[in-house]
């Protein structure tokens, strides 16, 4: 799953995080909190940030279609809207509906309330509608920065992790805790994979069916359990004798083995670097040991538990590891953006090295408890990552993450910049 191309330059300006943190002591301390003690990114990364220019290639089926809505919807947002707070508040709608499922289906065995589904089929669409139109945003108010396309891939890495465990706890897919974990990994994977490939070849690309046709789908089929319950689901398939539910997941399969296919087609062959390296010059098989080393660590910590620890909490199990997913995800597209070396040690891997050393000490603390430890070291790690990356950035840029530069200001600093 990648962002639909409508984003094009997705750069955008805004109020960074904290601006005015400082303004007294308490506040002063939680933005000390909720940085990095030292920069993310340095110097030579910062320069080669303003080099980079958006690069996409081919357009997905609906596009086409939704760009009438998309260009109405825009044009009903006013113009000191900033395009970073459309992103963002279309995130935290998707990832608010996802949770109230969450909340009622903890092991996506229940059953939610009708409204549940239904809402978290509006938070989607919501999110795909805001995600669509914060690039049409920039373009309308002059307000383009690289930071915009960071931003919005950072939001979709996240939101990816949400829509996937939606969709899960929609057809009750905890019942089948194998196809679950597979369902749920693989769409991190795919998003992973997509930005691996723009990492090697600078430029991302697009399939027929992309982020677009999947979220209305989903959003779908929520309104579809909303309007005929989730025991739909669990209806048998004639002849097959496979229950409904099983149909979403053996479709990411074929999805997955097709992406997979053009995603490493382009990795080992689509290297810009020197001799076929990565846009950075690094090797293009560099980027798997990142994602490798989640997914090796979520499997066997999976399958060794004593307690069925994924069994019995899926949705909690998920997120953990979903938000470690997101964070690398980000690492690579800051890669990609300052054409930099993406490194393998990472506080990300707090929460699941955790998790694996307490098995491997035969779980002497209780396994469900450091599950939690682990989700807020990953939530925490995230937040910080991001907030001091979108910071550095929109400072070293002369720009706001939430609010757009008056005209004349903006003019001034891009008369400054060209002296």
């Amino acid at each position: 799953m990648t962002g639909s191309s409508q984003r094009a330059a997705r750069a955008r300006g805004g109020r960074p995080v904290g601006e005015s943190a400082c303004d007294g002591g308490g506040a002063c301390l939680l933005s000390r909190l909720v940085q990095l003690p030292s920069p993310p990114l340095s110097r030579a990364q910062l320069k080669r940030l303003e080099e980079h220019r958006y690069s996409s290639a081919g357009r997905s089926l609906l596009e086409p279609l939704m760009q009438g809505y998309w260009e109405w919807l825009v044009g009903r947002v006013p113009a000191w809207i900033a395009p970073n707070l459309i992103t963002i508040v279309g995130l935290l709608t998707n990832i608010a509906t996802t949770l109230v499922l969450v909340y009622y289906c903890p092991t996506a065995t229940e059953q939610a309330p009708l409204w549940a589904y239904l809402a978290c089929a509006v938070g989607l669409f919501i999110y795909q509608s805001l995600d669509a139109i914060d690039g049409k945003q920039a373009r309308r108010t002059n307000s383009s920065t690289p930071l915009g396309e960071l931003f919005d891939h950072g939001c979709d890495s996240l939101s990816t992790v949400f829509v996937v465990l939606g969709t899960c706890i929609a057809v009750q897919l905890g019942t089948h805790p194998d196809w679950m974990f597979f369902c749920c990994f693989a769409g991190m994977f795919l998003f992973y994979c997509a930005h691996w490939q723009t990492y090697v070849s600078g430029t991302l690309r697009f399939g027929m069916f992309d982020a677009t046709e999947i979220q209305i789908c989903v959003a779908l089929l929520q309104m579809l359990t909303a309007t005929l319950g989730p025991e739909l689901w669990n209806l048998m398939i004639p002849v097959v004798k496979i229950p409904i539910k099983l149909v979403p997941a053996i479709c990411t399969v074929a999805g997955a083995v097709f992406s997979c296919t053009n995603y490493f087609r382009v990795i080992f062959t689509g290297g810009v670097g020197k001799n076929g390296s990565t846009i950075a010059g690094t090797s293009v098989l560099s980027p798997f040991f990142h994602i490798g080393s989640v997914i090796t660590l979520a499997i066997m910590i999976y399958k060794k538990s004593a307690v069925q620890l994924f069994e019995k909490h899926p949705c909690l199990y998920i997120l953990v590891f979903g938000f470690v997913s997101a964070k690398i995800t980000n690492k690579l597209v800051v890669a990609h953006m300052t054409k930099s070396e993406m490194h393998l040690h990472d506080v990300a891997f707090l929460g699941p090295g955790l998790l694996f050393l307490n098995q491997y000490f035969n779980s002497f603390v209780d396994e469900y408890l450091v599950l939690w430890i682990a989700l807020v070291l990953s939530v925490l790690d995230l937040v910080r990552y991001c907030v001091s990356v979108c910071n550095q950035i929109a400072s070293h840029l002369h720009i706001f993450v939430f609010k757009i530069k008056p005209p004349a200001a903006l003019t001034a600093q891009q008369g400054r910049n060209h002296h």
